[in-house]
């Protein structure tokens, strides 16, 4: 018997600790998950938040905010996008087409982030630039294969 009572405290310290982690590990996903763009610095105006009209190109940037312009060049080419305040402008695309690089879709926004995709035979790009206390930054570029 006393082998038993010697093994349970043991068991039942491992057990709390156990549920301690897992109540702590939940609460770390919902906190990502629902504050996920903010946390990583995605830019200030997060998913879709503080925007009064949600539909792509409505939102209507301050003209009192100055204008920065960035030129993002890769190998698809460039792409010229700007900042007025927290909404990203699409300003242009060059596709490298020497290279064999065209454009697939591109967004002039005004938006909380612009895209564009570019692909070249069995390859696509796709960038994403937002806002970041007015300047345009690269947000994520995403590389793939196209199947055949």
């Amino acid at each position: 018997m006393s082998n038993r009572r010697g093994w349970t405290r043991p068991a039942g310290l491992v057990a709390v600790w156990v549920a301690v982690a897992l109540v702590a590990v939940t609460v770390g996903v919902v906190a990502v998950t629902r504050l996920g763009a903010t946390l990583s610095d995605r830019g200030p105006l997060g998913n879709e938040a503080v925007r009064g009209d949600l539909r792509e190109g409505a939102a209507t940037p301050d003209p009192d905010q100055p204008l920065v312009e960035r030129t993002i060049t890769e190998e698809f080419g460039e792409m010229d996008v700007a900042c007025r305040g927290e909404f990203a402008l699409g300003l242009d695309v060059r596709p490298d087409e020497e290279a064999g690089w065209r454009t697939v879709s591109y967004e002039t926004g005004p938006d909380d982030d612009v895209d564009a995709v570019f692909a070249q035979r069995d390859r696509s790009i796709e960038i994403e630039v937002y806002c970041n206390l007015g300047q345009p930054v690269v947000g994520e570029v995403e590389r793939n294969t196209l199947p055949d």
